[in-house]
């Protein structure tokens, strides 16, 4: 596999005390990486890092093996909530990112057409937010941010705010979608079965300041279906994850 994006030995202090040591985390091209740990520990740090909003204390970012330290629009950043503007239709929501990159309202309204039927949005183009469920406007919000950047996206926690019904049939969505575009994608979460579920690799985040405590491969095959989750192997990610945040 191709390496897309690199962390260097990233720290960040506030107020002289140290948020996140020495973080060195990669991640290939078509890989979902969770970033696991409990609140506090540093993640959404480390993104604001990657993502170019905070610059580290030390440390580097790479994508491509481009230095793009403390530099933005190079990723796109997805948070839990779906902040989708709720005077717009969601066609105009979707292709926002677009239009702020200097595209035509109409153009960008016709490339971000094309995506609907495959993120399962077909028909809600003219409709506003409101109209929507909780999962369908995290899909909107997940196809905006493939559209602001297909190179690597960052999602903070996306689907916590759902029930956990809808949570789960959001997930067998999302390991669909994601094996269609192939998008390499860094998801922060603090939920175990979710990490388990739609990852490649896991970095478990511990300590104050927060480093990484350990890399898990997950080598079960994707698609995985809504049996994984209570599978031996699932059971043995789970319990080892626990007694690694545990220790």
């Amino acid at each position: 596999m191709m390496k897309k994006l690199t962390t260097n030995n990233i720290t960040v202090s506030y107020g002289g005390s140290k948020i996140i040591e020495d973080i060195s985390i990669e991640l290939n091209e078509g890989e979902i990486v969770s970033i696991l740990g409990v609140s506090g520990v540093g993640k959404t740090t480390l993104f604001n890092v990657v993502s170019g909003l905070i610059n580290p204390d030390s440390g580097t970012v790479e994508i491509d093996e481009k230095n793009i330290t403390g530099t933005t629009g190079n990723v796109s950043y997805m948070l839990q909530k779906d902040l989708l503007l709720p005077y717009k239709t969601i066609i105009d929501n979707v292709s926002l990112p677009l239009v702020i990159r200097g595209e035509k309202k109409s153009k960008a309204r016709e490339t971000a057409s094309v995506y609907f039927d495959e993120f399962g949005l077909e028909g809600t183009q003219n409709k506003y937010p409101n109209q929507l469920s909780g999962g369908m406007r995290q899909r909107a919000a997940l196809l905006r941010t493939y559209l602001f950047s297909d190179q690597v996206a960052l999602l903070d926690e996306p689907f916590s705010a759902l029930d956990s019904i809808t949570k789960s049939s959001m997930h067998q969505w999302y390991l669909g979608v994601m094996e269609q575009i192939k998008l390499s994608t860094f998801l922060i979460t603090h939920d175990i079965d979710e990490a388990v579920l739609l990852s490649d690799r896991i970095y478990v985040m511990a300590g104050k300041p927060g480093r990484i405590a350990e890399e898990i491969l997950i080598e079960d095959p994707k698609p995985r279906n809504k049996d994984f989750v209570v599978s031996e192997s699932f059971m043995r990610y789970k319990k080892h994850i626990l007694e690694k945040l545990e220790s």
